[in-house]
């Protein structure tokens, strides 16, 4: 049964599963609903959908989050399921430990106990450490009397996964029921302290993006709101050290922003690196503009967190590199000037359309 996103970071689907779920990472995930039953948004309470969505630190910058006691063997188990769920991927190391240090075990002792019912106000995010769920779904949006009210089964997840974010980031009724299927324990965080450290995360991290990108001559000319439009779309990668971001001779389709870590340029010939690149930097923005190989070879020093921007994402939201570049000034007409015979050796960080 596909159709639905639950938000669990690594459920398994016993339906097909629509091309496009678990784009962006391991774990897989159902898709939203196009059309919401009817009573999809009845019986909300006002408390939720009075949580104000925007940056926390501006509400109460002495707000901490709890802490939980955990082994080591516990914090390794639950980094590592977290880190499965895309919505925690760009968090920095303190936010992870925020969340790590927030999550309260909760012991589940035995089957057929419901963590989470359909059509209920979401109050946690889950990760299981032990045990296993299935996830039903009811076309009624609830839980219906009788043997079969949970609907059909559509998922289950077990050790390292988890469920429960969608409904606290969209302050929506929980979209499915989950059911135990033995004894387990989950781990639990808080919806205040959820959306506290993702909001906060989100905000931060759009401000950041949107600097990246008014530093780039060749987005000179964008507005802020398509500034802001080009940072939402952004995708975040890690990669450890020694790994090639760019390669010379490939063809460029992403333009980089260096979030953390350090880089180096390469050219084949040349032992010593060309240029280091640091948090801020950016390169390959050439990529926008044609199809041309890449002059040079990009590689990780250090472990990096680079955030991507694909040719073809840009297109679709504001159309082609050159009809940007070219905005009220005459000079910036095709032909004007030619790129660089350098553009795209170091960053192309040279402006195509400049004159040298």
């Amino acid at each position: 049964m596909g159709g639905f996103n639950f938000g669990f970071g690594g459920a398994q689907s016993t339906g097909p599963r629509d091309q496009n779920a678990g784009a962006g990472g391991n774990s897989q995930q159902l898709d939203v609903p196009q059309n919401f039953p009817n009573n999809y948004n009845m019986g909300r309470r006002v408390s939720v959908s009075a949580e104000v969505l925007a940056p926390s630190g501006t509400d109460d910058s002495d707000w901490k989050p709890p802490t939980y006691p955990k082994t080591q063997e516990q914090l390794g188990r639950l980094r590592a399921a977290v880190s499965r769920n895309f919505l925690f991927s760009h968090l920095d190391d303190e936010q992870t430990e925020q969340v790590l240090g927030a999550l309260q075990e909760r012991k589940i002792p035995s089957k057929d106990i419901k963590v989470i019912a359909q059509g209920d106000v979401g109050d946690y995010f889950y990760v299981v450490e032990t045990g296993s769920f299935d996830i039903y779904v009811s076309p009624t949006g609830k839980i219906e009397p009788g043997v079969n009210g949970m609907g059909n089964k559509v998922a289950s997840c077990g050790p390292g996964t988890s469920f429960g974010e969608l409904a606290l980031m969209y302050n929506a009724p929980r979209a499915a029921t989950v059911n135990s299927t033995e004894p387990s324990v989950i781990w639990q965080l808080d919806r205040i302290t959820f959306r506290r450290i993702l909001m906060d995360s989100a905000f931060q991290r759009r401000r950041m993006y949107e600097s990246f990108l008014d530093s780039v001559p060749l987005l000179n000319t964008l507005t802020p709101y398509e500034r802001s439009k080009i940072a939402d779309a952004l995708e975040t990668q890690k990669m450890p050290a020694g790994s090639t971001i760019i390669r010379e001779g490939d063809v460029g389709d992403h333009f980089y922003m260096l979030e953390s870590g350090t880089a180096a340029v390469y050219k084949s010939g040349v032992e010593q690196s060309l240029k280091t690149y640091n948090k801020g930097d950016y390169f390959g923005e050439l990529a926008l503009l044609d199809d041309k190989p890449r002059a040079a070879s990009v590689v990780a020093e250090t472990e990096i967190k680079v955030a991507m921007l694909g040719k073809n994402g840009f297109q679709r939201l504001l159309g082609p590199v050159e009809s940007i570049m070219r905005r009220d000034d005459p000079s910036k007409r095709a032909g004007s000037a030619q790129p660089s015979s350098s553009a795209g050796l170091f960053s192309d960080s040279v402006n195509p359309f400049s004159s040298s």
